[in-house]
């Protein structure tokens, strides 16, 4: 956790002071689609046969802000009807709409026919985010729009399985999948043999999950729904509308799979296709995946009541594996969502006996998926994952009646450490998993979702990372810096990080550069060794905090706070193992407060030329060690024509350098700091275990077999003489003809932390 790294630093710091005064192809170009092999998109019905398009049309602050609700509106009107194709809208939710006939902070109901866009009369003021509104407009819809076949459209922000959908910017409320289950109930009946509705799709974010596939079972023969983030653009109402008024014979399958391609193509035109993802899904599916996903649940309850800390740690690094949505960082917030196929193959080690079932279910599931070049490898429905220990996600999780009971139980032990009574039903027997009824009490009671307590920090039954604190650091005779643990304390790890810190005596001020995997990593024999050349990412040559999201094969995908315009952002990064450069996929508003906060940004802005960027790092002073680190702005520059985030020379100065242990919470500790000390490119490493008061290994590690004497070596490195970071931080900075500064605000680094 961020709090546990300001701390260390801390301590750091003042130790610190005291040493240094004293010694090919562009990537990104293609996307993907994938089809099951039974899956049949043919035509199913007559020509003439009716279709209405129910709209639920949450503006929320994508109108107000920026108009994509109308501009989707806009998108619809481009298409002429035939008379038994309808759209009926439902438009609020926003504080201000660019559409005539909304009214600011009201709602409105609108009909799109073969006349065109006709107001349908006075509308009562509906919280969109709420179940009763959607249950109104589902019952005036089925009242005097009946068609022979219907589709019904959620259009907003969502927060994945937790999270909900739909999020009234007037209100702040938001629907929980519970609600929108309960509200298709209220009016139509759950009919599994014959739903009410031929397809339900979510134009929203992160709701592809197998628990809203469970909400609408009953309701719908197909979902449509994306794993990621929705880049502002959306749907393409226009291609698939089209499609609809062109051949009103296709089924929801045929309708399905052009959502899904004419939806890729739209973020083709706005050049945001490479994180993109859609799919589509056969509801009818979604109690054998449950109950097969509930059994892989049982498994792991089993084999965590054996042995805790293999399983959890074996399930968090199979998650950090896969792919995972929404961001699920420090600085971006989580969403908890990963991609369930993915999170299941890299576990089958753990859970043999269920995978194989789990896979299954899921290929028979998902008939069609596109998928953007950086998320080649989500197979169409992404699971809840505590990807750290915020209890109130969980609880969210835990109160939907469609998530399954053992999953539930298992991330409840692996959060709050100790097993619920509710589990102990399925320890013993084969893994087996039978949903309860629709309506049913979840055996996980209120009363234990609500009182759990998260464990103090250190104080985990399961997990105490803090054991790792101050592991004594060496460095080998090809020159790297290496820590070497013992297999129990692998067995605490999802992962380990590097973290790097700028120190500067003269200007009083410790910067935090972020954290990375450029670490060589001996999983086998608890051996971490650094790759540290003299070289961090800079962004148009200048410094930047930068944490990373995603570690492939092919590519790793980060995430800079910075300023845009001075707007809070997060820019999107991918750097290409395959040409060995990083690209900038666009940025990402920071909503950590407010309305936004609850559910994904969806706009993934375009830098531009002209485009001011803030750099934001978090800073402190050396001189004052009890303070925490501040988040700082550091440098103001222009974006030119071509701007580039790439490796260069972090110039000359001292730096520290931490191994950094995470836990399968994201609770973290550091290593003792190893010290670069770079002058005219050349590198010297050090490292003093007594510098934080360490005498060797710490909380029972005592077997990895070196003591505390610090190791001293030459290296050489890459990095040029002239001081880049130091040139940054004292205003001199200039690189590559764009215009550079002094921190915002103006004076150095430490004169703003003084403010």
């Amino acid at each position: 956790m961020k709090r546990k790294l300001i701390k260390k630093l801390a301590s750091v710091a003042a130790a610190t002071l005291l040493f240094i005064t004293g010694c090919g192809s562009e990537p990104g170009s293609a996307s993907q689609s994938h089809v099951r092999m039974a899956a049949d998109f043919s035509d199913a019905y007559s020509a003439s046969d009716t279709w209405v398009v129910y709209w639920y049309l949450c503006g929320t602050d994508l109108e107000s802000q920026n108009g994509a609700a109308s501009e989707d509106l806009a998108e619809l009107q481009r298409v002429s009807l035939p008379p038994n194709v309808k759209v009926v809208i439902q438009a609020g939710g926003a504080n201000e709409w660019q559409t005539r006939g909304i009214p600011a902070r009201g709602t409105a109901r609108l009909l799109y026919d073969a006349d065109g866009l006709h107001d349908l009369g006075p509308t009562p003021n509906a919280d969109m985010g709420t179940g009763a509104a959607l249950q109104d407009f589902l019952r005036f819809g089925k009242e005097n729009f009946s068609a022979d076949h219907s589709v019904f459209v959620f259009w907003d922000h969502g927060g994945g399985s937790a999270g909900g959908v739909c999020l009234d910017e007037r209100t702040d409320n938001i629907m929980s999948l519970d609600e929108v289950r309960a509200a298709f109930d209220a009016v139509y009946g759950a009919n599994p043999e014959n739903p009410p509705f031929e397809l339900i799709g979510f134009d929203a974010c992160l709701m592809a999950t197998v628990d809203t596939l469970g909400s609408i079972h009953g309701f719908s023969r197909y979902m449509v729904a994306s794993q990621e983030i929705e880049p502002g653009c959306g749907w393409n109402y226009s291609g698939w509308v089209g499609a609809l008024a062109k051949n009103p014979a296709m089924g929801g399958a045929a309708l399905g799979k052009t959502i899904c391609d004419t939806y890729m193509e739209g973020c083709k035109e706005y050049d945001v296709e490479e994180m993109a993802t859609l799919s589509l899904s056969d509801v009818s599916k979604a109690p054998a995946l449950t109950s097969a996903y509930g059994a892989y649940g049982v498994e792991a309850l089993q084999a965590a009541s054996a042995n805790p800390r293999q399983l959890f740690s074996t399930l968090a690094r199979g998650a950090d594996a896969s792919e995972n949505y929404g961001g699920n960082t420090r600085e971006q917030g989580y969403y908890d969502m990963v991609d369930l196929g993915e999170l299941v193959k890299n576990t089958k080690s753990v859970m043999p006996a269920t995978s194989a079932p789990v896979l299954d279910a899921l290929d028979d599931c998902v008939l069609y998926h596109v998928n953007g070049s950086y998320r080649p490898n989500g197979l169409g429905l992404s699971c809840y994952h505590p990807y750290d220990a915020d209890a109130d996600v969980w609880r969210a999780y835990a109160q939907l009646s469609v998530a399954p009971t053992p999953i539930k139980c298992l991330y409840y032990y692996l959060i709050f450490g100790q097993m619920p009574d509710a589990a102990q039903e399925y320890l013993s027997g084969a893994p087996a998993y039978t949903p309860e009824p629709s309506g049913a009490a979840s055996p996980l009671s209120p009363a234990a979702i609500q009182s759990a307590a998260v464990p103090a920090l250190g104080s985990h039954p399961i997990y105490n990372v803090a054991a790792l604190e101050d592991a004594p650091v060496d460095v080998d005779s090809d020159g790297s810096a290496f820590v070497q643990i013992s297999p129990s304390a692998i067995e605490l790890l999802s992962a380990v990080h590097c973290q790097l810190i700028y120190m500067d005596e003269k200007q009083d001020v410790l910067l935090v550069l972020g954290s990375d995997t450029n670490i060589i990593a001996d999983w086998n024999t608890g051996r971490f060794k650094d790759n540290f050349f003299g070289q961090w990412p800079m962004l148009d040559g200048h410094p930047v905090y930068i944490e990373i999201t995603y570690e492939n094969d092919d590519f790793n995908l980060y995430s800079i706070p910075i300023k845009l315009n001075g707007v809070p952002c997060n820019l999107q990064v991918v750097y290409d193992y395959k040409t060995e450069k990083y690209r900038i996929l666009g940025a990402r508003k920071d909503d950590k407060e407010g309305v936004a906060s609850l559910v994904a940004s969806r706009e993934l802005i375009q830098l531009k030329p002209g485009d001011r960027v803030t750099t934001l790092h978090y800073a402190m002073k050396l001189s004052t060690p009890d303070d925490e680190l501040a988040e700082v702005e550091v440098d103001t520059f222009t974006i030119g024509a071509n701007p580039v985030v790439k490796d260069e020379d972090v110039g000359d100065g001292t730096y520290g350098y931490f191994f950094e242990f995470i836990d399968p919470l994201n609770n973290s500790a550091l290593s003792n700091m190893v010290t670069y000390t770079i002058q005219n490119g050349q590198i010297t490493t050090s490292v003093d275990n007594a510098m934080t008061g360490a005498t060797g290994a710490q909380g029972g590690f005592a077997e990895t077999g070196y003591g505390a004497d610090p190791g001293l070596l030459q290296t050489s490195g890459g990095g040029n003489s002239g001081g880049s970071i130091a040139d940054q931080l004292s205003g001199g900075g200039n690189s590559g003809g764009y215009s550079g500064g002094a921190p915002a605000g103006g004076g150095s680094i430490a004169e703003s932390l003084g403010r």
